[in-house]
């Protein structure tokens, strides 16, 4: 049983609190039964599991938490290596804020797409990411940054979402929540799509990332009756 906060164990989950520890060790740690359940039903190497009552005292288990109801269990797992590009992929482009970046990888995961991540991304195995992606981060493939077959979704000037061939797109590309997209990056974008709203200027990217993806694998389904 712990009893001090100076074992070993949890001074890593404090360390992996920060994301430069969680590159330079190549681990992220989980909150909850049911994150660590997705990790393992997807074969993700555990490598600390610390349970309240059984293996660490609850009160100390409960300062290394991020949660304002700590949980039972705390599990820490190693990252993959980055996965090969398969079929749709969804690549950010500097969003920042982990709540989206979260909500990303559950839509991703929802339509079976991966997952791009350029630099000044938020980290998708840090705390906050992962509660938003409800266990999906383990599911979700995480390929290079690449704008193949690219369609980039902007707030304003693109052609309309539901008159735009999204089956020609592999990549759909989305910007960060205040700056967008960059004209060199746009440039390298086959095409440029737009969500039409009424009284707003724009929809939050995880909503816009979500509905692009719907949109395309609608359409997706329909080609295939058709044929």
């Amino acid at each position: 049983m712990i009893r001090s906060r100076d074992n070993e164990k949890l001074k890593l989950v404090r360390k992996l609190h920060e994301r430069r520890w969680r590159d330079k060790l190549g681990l992220f740690f989980v909150e909850g039964e049911d994150l660590v359940k997705a990790g393992l039903d997807r074969g993700f190497e555990q490598v600390e599991l610390l349970i309240a009552g059984e293996n660490v005292e609850p009160a100390l288990l409960a300062e290394v938490s991020t949660l304002a109801h700590p949980p039972r269990v705390i599990g820490v797992f190693r990252k993959r290596e980055s996965a090969e590009r398969g079929g749709v992929a969804l690549a950010l482009w500097h969003v920042s804020d982990p709540g989206n970046v979260g909500a990303l990888v559950r839509s991703a995961d929802a339509f079976g797409a991966g997952v791009m991540l350029s630099e000044g991304c938020a980290d998708p195995f840090g705390p906050k990411a992962l509660r938003a992606a409800m266990g999906s981060t383990f599911r979700v493939p995480f390929p290079d940054f690449d704008l193949r077959d690219a369609v980039a979704l902007v707030a304003e000037g693109g052609e309309p979402l539901e008159a735009l061939d999204l089956g020609r797109y592999s990549t759909i590309v989305l910007g960060s929540e205040r700056e967008g997209l960059p004209d060199e990056l746009l440039e390298r974008c086959e095409a440029r799509a737009t969500i039409p709203v009424e009284s707003v200027e724009s929809l939050n990217v995880a909503m816009a990332g979500t509905i692009a993806l719907y949109e395309r694998a609608v359409r997706s389904r329909r080609s295939r009756r058709r044929r």
